[in-house]
């Protein structure tokens, strides 16, 4: 009977520009003292998904925690997804959009206790054109700053509050859109349309606060416009959104059609232009240790 557990660690080195060797030691310790045994994986950017599976193939780890931004999370879910693996979250990428929805504190001591947990939530996951997405996918300005950033050369959260200010002026927003879900037809006018498994982005700001991670259903949210106003309210912990400010609309499966192509991003990656979206509810789940203090 295995008694010893084995523990993945799967590291994105050059996630948020920054120095991942304090993390790799700290994981390594960790494990050590449970006794238990801790294998190290690098992502390099070429066939990562095939080398995951291969390594889970060979050494059936118990657990898999993940160090990087939601880029690399989602990699290791499209890895995982015939499996019954749980996952931990180590972040530290350029924007953690997931686990800044789920609270993860930024001590990297605590992050180890809570990915080793036994606390987790059972995510729900959407596809978007064929590709999984975690919390948040839009069309508009968010996903036109993440194209600029992705061009740029300075990484970390200066490198987005850089590109932030050309994005919003130089920009032919708003833009019009047909939503068909639910069996409707809407045609709608915004600066971005949010397709959101979660409630935030990874800045905080908390663009869909009665969505939930694991109630089967995401949230379609059109902003209509550029208000300051309605986007500081998405700071607030009790944040509730103006219909005039954004039109929500909840969904299994949604068809977003627009007449120009708009950029587009998921979970913080420049997927390209848009015209034709597709996304739905898919019957996958992934399990995540999470803190005992957050709300399912």
């Amino acid at each position: 009977m295995k008694t010893q557990k084995t523990i993945l660690l799967v590291i994105n080195p050059i996630a948020g520009g920054t120095n991942k060797n304090p993390i790799i030691k700290a994981f390594e310790k960790h494990v050590s003292q449970n006794n238990d045994e801790s294998i190290v994986y690098e992502t390099t950017g070429k066939n990562d998904k095939e080398a995951i599976q291969n390594l889970i193939a060979e050494k059936r780890p118990d657990r898999i925690l993940i160090s990087g931004g939601d880029g690399t999370i989602r990699e290791v879910a499209d890895a995982i997804k015939n499996e019954s693996l749980k996952i931990g979250l180590l972040p530290s990428g350029s924007a953690n959009g997931l686990a800044t929805n789920f609270d993860i504190p930024d001590s990297l001591e605590q992050q180890l206790k809570i990915a080793l947990g036994d606390h987790y939530i059972e995510m729900d996951l959407l596809e978007i054109d064929g590709y999984t997405c975690l919390h948040i996918a839009d069309l508009g300005v968010n996903a036109k700053l993440i194209e600029n950033y992705e061009k740029s050369e300075i990484r970390g959260k200066l490198g987005y509050l850089i590109q932030a200010f050309p994005t919003l002026i130089n920009n032919d927003f708003p833009f019009e859109v047909e939503v068909e879900c639910n069996e409707e037809t809407c045609t709608e006018e915004g600066v971005l349309v949010a397709i959101a498994n979660a409630n935030k982005f990874g800045t905080g700001a908390k663009i869909n606060p009665t969505g939930k991670m694991n109630d089967g259903f995401f949230e379609v949210l059109v902003f209509k416009n550029f208000s300051i106003k309605g986007i500081l309210e998405t700071f607030y912990d009790d944040a509730h959104l103006d219909p005039d400010f954004v039109k929500v609309y909840k969904c299994k499966e949604v068809t977003i059609r627009s007449k120009k192509a708009i950029a587009f991003q998921i979970d913080g990656e420049f997927i390209g232009e848009k015209q034709l979206i597709n996304a739905k509810m898919t019957d996958s789940k992934l399990t995540i240790a999470i803190p005992k203090s957050f709300k399912c």
